[in-house]
């Protein structure tokens, strides 16, 4: 695979400085990168490592234009890391694929569903009755897609993930538990990414809802009738429990959770390992975790966590006390 820088330019838009013949055959770091690799710049604090880079193209914003005016080549472009991004699609679009069937021979596929003419179901899928893919939709291995659930266009959905498993709903009864039929599906726009091992549970009445543009890393667990607004991220390890609805445009970090039959506003952004235990109706970024520390002071500390509410009621008697010193004080002046 070789491109000229000048062939990603006319592809990708942006400026060349230095030579735009020069043949790149490889994407790299900045560390890593030799002649013949294409990298790029997107953050002030790792410019360092672009003195030091063999890059023979180096993407940059126009801030860092003199510092690349003396490389072989240079792409100079708004947004280093989104110009990246397409790069990489230009590279894998050009690279190719090897011709394989469209549906896979080792697939299994029930009545009654639906495949978009150009979808591509990959081996060992499961497809079960009524299920829809939609138009330029890629299935993985081993993807399961239950009954009537949809998976709308251009999604890309990795191995492992299941698609319409039934939610955790369970009655008490004298010490036991009776199933409640899990009734609803699954209904995913447009334009979605779905991490490998990935679950997606189906409605219980009402269907689970993953808009347009949402993407989910690997490992997710997003319970029934879980509602998540546009182009929404998640990244690996979030758990979204029962009824919980999400918003657009926010972003999950790894490892957190959102508990059953809250609500969280459009571009609300929650940290890596939070929990969130009530509804945030405000866009912003919010956190909600115990700093890790040496385990003799943690300790301590969540010792301390377990008296705040003792704590709170001494204060306040003490708040009542002085209070009424005061006022006998300002009573004894008068």
């Amino acid at each position: 695979m070789e491109l000229t820088i000048g062939a990603v330019v006319e592809a990708l838009g942006g400026r060349v400085i230095g030579n735009s013949n020069w043949v790149v055959t490889g994407l790299a770091p900045l560390l890593t990168a030799q002649t013949h690799h294409i990298s790029f710049l997107s953050q002030a604090k790792y410019q360092s490592q672009l003195a030091c880079s063999l890059a023979g193209c180096v993407i940059v914003g126009p801030a860092f234009e003199n510092q690349v005016a003396q490389r072989t080549s240079a792409i100079v472009t708004d947004d280093p890391y989104l110009y990246f991004a397409r790069l990489t699609q230009l590279w894998k679009r050009e690279s190719g694929r090897i011709a394989e069937p469209r549906i896979h021979p080792s697939a299994v596929i029930a009545q009654e569903v639906f495949i978009a003419h150009d979808a591509v179901i990959g081996p060992l899928c499961v497809l079960e009755r009524g299920a829809v893919v939609g138009a330029g939709t890629v299935l993985k291995s081993r993807v399961t897609l239950g009954e009537n659930c949809q998976i709308g266009a251009r999604c890309l959905v990795h191995s492992g993930v299941v698609i319409g498993a039934d939610g955790f709903g369970f009655a008490p009864d004298h010490g036991r538990w009776e199933k409640i039929e899990q009734l609803g599906a699954v209904r995913i726009g447009d334009d979605v990414e779905i991490g490998a091992n990935t679950c997606i549970d189906r409605g219980a009445l009402e269907d689970t809802v993953i808009e347009d543009g949402v993407k989910l890393d690997n490992l997710i667990q997003i319970g029934h009738n879980v509602h998540i607004g546009a182009h929404t991220a998640m990244a690996g390890c979030v758990g979204i429990a029962g009824s919980a609805r999400i918003g657009a445009h926010c972003t999950v970090g790894g490892g957190a959770v959102v508990l059953g039959h809250l609500s969280l506003a459009d571009h609300v952004h929650i940290s890596a390992a939070s929990v969130v235990t009530r509804s945030i109706h405000q866009p912003g970024h919010y956190t909600g975790l115990f700093p890790i520390d040496e385990n003799a002071h943690w300790e301590k500390n969540a010792a301390s966590l377990k008296q705040l509410s003792r704590l709170r009621d001494r204060i306040k008697a003490l708040e009542i006390i002085i209070q009424k010193n005061k006022e006998r004080d300002h009573d004894g002046h008068s």
